[in-house]
C-alpha cells in the first residue's frame, strides 16, 4: 500500500466498508452526493460532514489520506468559490473596483458552495479508496447489464471506466515526474499568461499527453495480442452477493438523509 493515496487509487484494508458489495457502495456513493445537495443550510452541511467523517472512520482510512487523495481536484473548489464571489451580489459590499465587487452574499455563497463541493469530493474518494478498480468495473457493468438488451455496451463502458481509474494515479505520478524534470532543466512555472504561463503549461502538458498516448497504444497492442473480444464467454472468479453489511450501509445513508431533512426543517423554523 502506498504511503500517499491519490484519487482513484485503492487503499487496501479489511474494514466493513471494504467488505461491502461494490454495487451497493457505488449506489450509496451516488445517494450520499444527492443527500449533500439536499442540504439547504450550514446545519445540513454539518450533518453531512459528520456522517462522511463517520464513514471514513468505519472504513479505517485516515482523514489526512482522504484529503491527500482529493488534493489535485481542489482547484475546482477554489475556482467555483471564486466565481461565486465575483458574480453573486447582495448585502454589504466589502470591496469594489471597476466591475469587480465582493459582497457579503457572494462570500457567504462561495463558502457554502465550496464546502458542498468539498464534501462531494470526499464522498467520491471514499468509493475509490475502499473499492478495487476491478470491483468498480464489475459493479458498473452489473448495474448496466439490464440495459444491454437495448444495445447498451455495458461491458465496454465498464472497461473504459476501469482503465480511466487505473491510470489516474499513474498520470498523477508522471505529471510530478515531468514537473521535476523540467525544473531540473531550469524551467520556471508561473500562472500569469503574460509572463510565460501558457508556455509553462505546454511544457507540462505535451510530455504528459505524449505519455498518455504511448500508454494507450501499448494497452491496445496488448489487448490485441491476447485476442480480447469483450465480455463474450467471460467467467468470473467471485460472484457478487448482498449481505448484512450492505443493509447496514443503506440504513446509515437513510439515517443521513433523515438527519439532513431534519436540519433543513429546523433551519427553516429558526429563520
Amino acid at each position: 500500500m502506498s504511503e500517499v493515496a491519490v484519487f482513484g487509487q485503492y487503499w487496501a484494508g479489511d474494514s466493513p466498508v471494504h467488505r461491502m458489495d461494490p454495487r451497493v457502495k457505488m449506489l450509496l456513493s451516488l445517494a450520499v452526493m444527492v443527500v449533500v445537495f439536499c442540504a439547504q443550510g450550514w446545519l445540513g452541511l454539518g450533518a453531512c460532514a459528520a456522517f462522511i467523517v463517520g464513514f471514513f472512520l468505519a472504513a479505517q482510512i485516515p482523514i489526512s489520506q482522504a484529503l491527500r487523495s482529493i488534493a489535485p481536484l481542489l482547484f475546482l473548489v477554489v475556482l467555483t468559490a471564486l466565481l461565486n464571489v465575483l458574480f453573486v451580489q447582495g448585502g454589504e459590499v466589502y470591496f469594489q473596483w471597476w466591475i469587480i465587487c465582493v459582497s457579503e452574499e457572494g462570500v457567504t455563497r462561495a463558502a457554502f458552495v465550496a464546502c458542498r463541493l468539498f464534501l462531494l469530493l470526499m464522498s467520491a474518494s471514499l468509493l475509490t479508496l475502499t473499492t478495487a478498480t476491478l470491483d468498480i468495473t464489475e459493479a458498473f457493468e452489473r448495474l448496466l447489464a439490464p440495459f444491454a438488451r437495448i444495445g447498451l455496451p455495458a461491458h465496454e463502458l465498464g472497461m473504459m471506466m476501469g482503465i480511466a481509474l487505473r491510470f489516474l494515479p499513474q498520470f498523477t505520478s508522471e505529471l510530478r515526474t515531468v514537473y521535476r524534470a523540467q525544473v531540473s532543466r531550469g524551467a520556471t512555472f508561473t500562472a500569469n499568461p503574460f509572463k510565460g504561463g501558457v508556455r509553462s503549461l505546454l511544457a507540462l502538458m505535451i510530455p504528459l499527453f505524449t505519455s498518455a498516448f504511448r500508454h494507450a497504444e501499448t494497452l491496445s497492442s496488448a489487448m490485441d495480442a491476447r485476442c480480447y473480444h469483450g465480455g463474450v464467454g467471460r467467467t468470473r472468479l467471485r460472484e457478487l452477493s448482498l449481505g448484512r453489511l450492505d443493509a447496514a450501509g443503506v440504513a446509515a445513508v437513510a439515517l443521513m438523509l433523515a438527519a439532513v431533512l431534519a436540519c433543513n426543517v429546523l433551519a427553516a423554523g429558526i429563520l
